[in-house]
């Protein structure tokens, strides 16, 4: 091997992994302080809201703190998993993709990076969430393996959330648009078991409130975190959780291929 081609093999880039590029979206969001601390303030700030201003009014048959922050945790994942669809909508407009297609990139750890990194933000999210809510007064009584079962479920449910905002960010055609397409990932705990038992809903509203896909991941990480009966609940959980996972990364796959080919 001459000098020259030894220097160049050195000096050629290799393969950039998921790692890598969730390392760069990392990066970004620490750029972004005022969105950052927006993801992860206003999750709580509607926590104490509905704990201090609507708990003395719904009766849960428990302490109103105790029932809400699984319905918390999730909201917060739904704030998080915006930002991933508007970072993903921003490269793409800003001709970034282009550019790593131009080095050894494919197209799955650039999406897979996105996602990895939201994962990461939305589980410090979430456990300020949860440090605040002990900080009120909740107290969690499930067993070690029933707390990491919890912890477990909350990770495929961000998981599935994020490769699905992820999808929305390459449909959507400019970073605002994007943060429109997210909107159903921020509202769907609304109407769930997240903030009221749904028998004390319209009775119109009670087959899509107890069959959506946040209802059975709420009701198992309550179960969970409260040592109470969980039954199937926690399957059911998580089969939704693949599927959306599934659905959303098969769905991230193509549009990427259609965007840049």
């Amino acid at each position: 091997m001459t000098t020259a081609t030894a220097t160049a093999t050195a000096t050629a880039p290799g393969p950039i992994s998921a790692l890598t590029m969730a390392g760069r979206s990392l990066r970004i969001s620490k750029r972004s302080p005022d969105a950052l601390i927006g993801a992860l303030m206003l999750p709580v700030m509607l926590m104490l809201i509905f704990v201090y201003f609507f708990g003395g009014a719904i009766d849960t048959g428990t302490e109103y703190v105790t029932y809400v922050v699984p319905g918390a945790m999730l909201l917060c994942a739904g704030f998080g998993a915006a930002s991933t669809a508007v970072s993903v909508a921003d490269d793409m407009k800003n001709g970034i993709i282009d550019r790593f297609r131009s080095l050894d990139v494919g197209g799955l750890p650039i999406l897979a990076g996105h996602v990895t990194a939201s994962v990461v933000r939305n589980l410090l999210s979430t456990t300020l969430v949860l440090v605040v809510a002990l900080a009120i007064g909740f107290r969690p009584s499930g067993g070690p393996l029933a707390l990491l079962a919890a912890a477990g479920l909350l990770v495929a449910y961000i998981t599935s959330i994020s490769w699905l905002a992820a999808a929305l960010g390459l449909l959507a055609k400019t970073p605002e648009a994007a943060g429109g397409f997210t909107f159903l990932m921020m509202f769907l705990p609304y109407p769930s078991s997240a903030f009221v038992p749904i028998e004390t809903m319209p009775s119109w509203l009670h087959g899509f409130a107890g069959h959506q896909p946040l209802t059975p991941v709420i009701e198992s990480l309550r179960a969970l975190l409260l040592d109470q009966p969980a039954g199937d609940t926690p399957w059911t959980a998580l089969a939704w959780c693949a599927g959306i996972t599934a659905l959303a990364l098969t769905l991230a796959v193509a549009l990427f291929r259609h965007r840049t080919r």
